[in-house]
């Protein structure tokens, strides 16, 4: 009986020895299982926030690519820097709003880059009027580059202000044709700057493309409306010019004059000398007349070594006068040249000496004419009408001035 006894309380001790170790084996698999779950819980969600990361990268680059596209689309609208301007400035201020920028273009001589457009000036900020493209290191090397003194990092010479920027040549054809700048003024600044320069470069892109056919648009309208080897207005504008001055002169009651002018003795010139030295005589007469006259007179090469200048609100003894001042600078070259060069002028005014502008071209080349006859190298004015307060008579040129 103890025997049995004692067998019944040793089955019971190895039953409950087996049941702490299966219940501890148990719970040693379920914290194993948990433990598990947790990490697969945690690689799960560093993977959906990699996810999320990545979407709203994605849409990001959508919403810049469509940005990107917008103003590429609007800056074929574009007709002057002005315009170039604006559409830079507007999706810059939707892109990265929290940085300032300018955009500077090449002058028409290409020596300097002037300021077209800027955008969020801060105290920090304050891009120049004007900058030189020796004392750039993004236009001498062709690629963006940033400065940013705080970072002791190479800074172009115009850099001033305690902004970082970031500066990137707009490049089309083979050809640089202006500078985008774009500035940061706050901690971590290169580091901010470094992440933009995608964004950058793609608005760089976009710009060049349009200050490219802008400059292309110009070149042709210039070639349309100007001569090649002078620089001045041509036929058909001097045309559309003084008809509309004439029109407005009719309605102020102003007179304009017309001054005709042709080289004295100028085939000679070119079969003495050559066509080289006649080409560099007639830029030079340009250039006398340009830098003599009003910015609202209009010089045009009329023909050959021919030229016209138009002078609205200039009465014919004032038009005598600056026409006498022409031929002085035009005599003056002689010297210059070390050839003889002069001039033979001859003046008309409406509606001093004509009615209108079919009779005001015709007077002031009979004028020319006789000054021609009258031994060359001076001033001719046409006869007042004779309804004006002098009560002459309009029988032909009369000798104004004299060389």
């Amino acid at each position: 009986m103890a025997l049995n006894v004692a067998a019944a309380v040793a089955i019971l001790l190895l039953d409950a020895r087996f049941t702490l170790i299966a219940g501890a084996i148990a719970a040693t698999c379920s914290i194993s299982v948990l433990v598990v779950a947790l990490a697969a819980t945690r690689i799960a969600v560093q993977d959906m926030q990699e996810h999320i990361a990545l979407f709203e990268q994605a849409r990001d680059s959508t919403r810049q690519i469509e940005e990107l596209f917008a103003m590429t689309d609007m800056l074929q609208a574009a007709e002057d820097h002005d315009d170039a301007g604006a559409v830079l400035m507007a999706t810059s201020d939707r892109l990265l709003p929290e940085f300032g920028g300018a955009l500077y273009v090449f002058n028409n001589s290409r020596d300097r880059l002037d300021l077209a457009k800027a955008w969020n000036i801060t105290e920090g900020f304050e891009p120049s009027p004007t900058l030189l493209p020796g004392n750039c290191w993004a236009l001498k090397r062709g690629k963006p580059h940033i400065n940013d003194a705080s970072s002791n990092t190479l800074c172009c010479m115009h850099h001033l202000g305690s902004a970082a920027t970031v500066e990137v040549p707009m490049m089309a054809r083979g050809q640089v044709f202006g500078l985008l700048m774009l500035a940061y003024d706050g901690p971590s600044a290169f580091t901010h700057l470094k992440g933009i320069r995608r964004i950058a470069r793609a608005l760089a892109d976009s710009m060049s493309l349009a200050l490219s056919n802008i400059a292309l648009r110009e070149k042709l309208r210039t070639q349309s409306l100007r001569d090649p080897l002078t620089g001045l207005y041509n036929r058909r504008y001097m045309e559309d010019a003084l008809e509309r001055y004439l029109s407005l002169a009719e309605r102020t009651g102003a007179a304009t004059s017309v001054v005709m002018i042709d080289l004295d003795n100028f085939k000679r010139l070119n079969d003495d000398y050559g066509h080289a030295k006649g080409d560099a005589v007639l830029r030079d007469v340009a250039g006398q007349f340009v830098g003599a006259l009003r910015p609202s007179d209009v010089v045009a090469r009329y023909g050959g070594e021919e030229l016209m200048v138009i002078l609205p609100n200039c009465g014919v003894e004032d038009a005598v006068s600056k026409a006498e001042m022409l031929r002085l600078r035009i005599e003056s070259l002689s010297e210059v040249h070390g050839v003889p060069i002069s001039a033979s002028f001859g003046v008309a005014t409406v509606p001093e000496t004509a009615s209108n502008a079919a009779d005001v071209i015709p007077m002031a080349d009979a004028a020319l004419y006789a000054a021609k006859e009258a031994g060359k190298n001076r001033v001719v004015a046409a006869e007042k009408r004779a309804s004006s307060s002098d009560g002459t008579s309009a029988a032909g040129p009369r000798l104004a001035v004299t060389g």
